[in-house]
């Protein structure tokens, strides 16, 4: 029997969730270990002659407004890849006894192996308290440290070397400035500067400190740009580079635990011969049928400890790759797409207790509510009131693509179960019921009625499968959902009672649920289900999850 325990506080598990591989990470994508607190993040490959930290803050984007809605450059932009730090290391000879770990539960990566009689260590983390990635090499012997450390940035940025720090700056097209700085601590030996890089040698540990920034600010009023990064990234390596690395470290762990512990789950018992595998080797005997439920544990912790780690109060969203990624133009610009994935990435937080990772949702939308107004003006008319969104939008409000009709009302449920969840009145009063009301105000405006009198969403596209026709099951759902939703929350105020029953009247004349030919929830009005049919997409399926308009309770005939 599974159980799901959602625990008070930062009560502790009993064992570390941890995941390990027996070898470096030849591939970015589906290899590396990630680390971050939410606006910095980095990936850890784990080389041995030469170790790589990728890294990200979640405010380096190009792009702008984008009123026009092209989903090209410059106006829609890319999230960019901030830049690289790479340790190399002067250490011969073949290793043994190599192994890579993540400990989900503390959010620290290792790496050690055996070379030489020695034994090398590297713990790697991204600390929220203190907004830096910190690194720390260590052996069982001393003075076996020698190498080299340079810093790269993402977009060819020269690098300058000075009395332990390496840093890079620029400024993006659209005038976003960045910065990043690393710290480099040596005991014992020597460290100087080499051209762009430091060298170090015979040292017995080494405790490096990146910081990075940029200069965007959450404001549209201020064209969401803020002061240069300079003084702060300084003042963030500065800071933390004066800390033990033990201080540092456990404030990291106090932290990260105070969110990820809240949750424990238990699904079973895995047999120790296959616990003692490695990742890879565990996912191949799965493949080979048997079974292992500490992996699925894993695997539903690690879903947690990804939104921990990309998303924190004061950041922005995480995206489609969360915080993370290597490159300037990522698969789908690394953007926050309307049509499903920025809402999944999210359908964990309440329910996994991890309710204060959803509020950077909310910011960035609320910030981004004007330029959403101006880009709906545009294609729908001066006279609609409200707003929806394109299938992508960046974090400057500007989006791209195809419009996606039922966006900010599938945008307006998050809104509303935060409040479920929380019971913030405050946040209900000021924050989602206005937003929630204007997106019903875009509905009122935009629906269209049929001779039978019924409601339907025009023009609308079941996402990426069918035609473009009214009526299409997964808007009706979205719409009824927020409608309900948008009801029950002024009726939680007090307030709007006349409002309520204009919105309760238009709610019970949309075109609702059918049951087709063939006793499927039909995709369309018009029954042309194919039970042949293979899509992976079942967006038709909203009004069970996360909308609840069907329920084995209440509405048994669809269930």
């Amino acid at each position: 029997m599974a159980a799901l325990t959602v625990l008070p506080g930062s009560t502790a598990a009993e064992t570390d969730d941890l995941l390990f591989l027996t070898k470096p990470a030849a591939e970015w994508q589906k290899e590396v270990f990630p680390l971050g607190n939410g606006r910095l993040g980095g990936t850890i490959f784990g080389g041995v002659a030469e170790e790589q930290i990728q890294f990200n803050v979640d405010s380096l984007w190009t792009g702008d407004e984008n009123l026009k809605g092209s989903y090209r450059d410059p106006g829609m932009g890319h999230y960019q890849n901030f830049g690289d730090l790479y340790i190399e290391l002067n250490a011969k000879g073949a290793e043994t006894n190599y192994r890579r770990e993540l400990n989900l539960s503390t959010a620290v990566s290792r790496v050690s192996y055996e070379q030489d009689g020695t034994e090398f260590v590297r713990e790697t983390f991204c600390s929220h308290p203190d907004q830096v990635i910190v690194s720390r090499l260590t052996a069982s012997a001393k003075g076996k440290y020698s190498g080299r450390i340079r810093l790269d940035g993402g977009r060819e940025e020269e690098t300058a070397a000075a009395d332990g720090r390496l840093s890079f700056s620029g400024t993006l097209d659209n005038g976003m400035d960045y910065e990043a700085q690393v710290l480099v601590a040596a005991e014992g030996g020597s460290l100087k500067p080499d051209g762009d890089g430091l060298v170090f040698s015979a040292c017995d540990s080494l405790t490096i400190t990146l910081a990075a920034g940029t200069s965007y600010i959450m404001d549209y009023a201020k064209g969401w740009k803020g002061e240069h990064p300079h003084a702060l990234v300084t003042k963030q390596a500065e800071a933390a580079s004066k800390q033990p690395w033990a201080t540092l470290l456990e404030r990291h762990v106090k932290d990260h635990q105070s969110l990820y512990k809240r949750v424990a789950i238990d699904l079973g018992t895995t047999d120790q011969a296959l616990l003692a595998l490695p990742i890879d080797g565990r996912l191949a005997a799965i493949k080979e049928g048997k079974a292992d439920p500490d992996l699925e544990e894993l695997l539903f912790q690690y879903g947690r400890y990804l939104l921990i780690g990309s998303s924190r109060p004061g950041t922005l969203p995480a995206n489609l790759q969360g915080i993370w990624n290597h490159v300037n133009k990522a698969p789908w610009h690394s953007d926050y797409h309307s049509n499903i994935n920025l809402q999944m990435n999210y359908w964990p937080a309440e329910q996994t207790n991890l309710a204060e990772c959803h509020t950077p949702l909310f910011d960035m939308l609320t910030a981004s509510l004007e330029p959403f107004r101006k880009g709906t003006k545009l294609a729908y008319g001066d006279d609609i009131r409200g707003f929806t969104i394109r299938t992508s939008h960046n974090p400057f409000g500007g989006m791209g693509w195809k419009w996606n009709i039922p966006a900010s009302a599938w945008y307006a449920r998050h809104y509303w179960e935060h409040y479920e969840f929380g019971r913030d009145r405050k946040f209900l009063e000021t924050v989602a019921y206005p937003f929630m009301k204007e997106v019903c105000h875009y509905w009122e405006d935009h629906l269209k009625e049929l001779p039978d009198g019924r409601l339907v969403a025009p023009d609308g596209w079941s996402p990426e499968h069918g035609p473009v026709e009214d009526g299409v099951a997964h808007d009706q759902q979205i719409i009824w959902d927020l409608f309900s939703n948008t009801i029950e929350a002024a009726q939680e105020l007090g307030t709007d009672a006349d409002y309520c029953k204009k919105l309760t009247a238009m709610r019970d004349k949309l075109a609702g649920p059918q049951i087709g030919k063939w006793g499927q929830l039909q995709e369309w009005m018009v029954d042309r289900d194919d039970p042949k049919d293979q899509h992976r997409h079942i967006s038709h399926m909203y009004a069970l999850h996360p909308g609840r308009q069907i329920s084995p309770l209440t509405t048994p005939e669809f269930a």
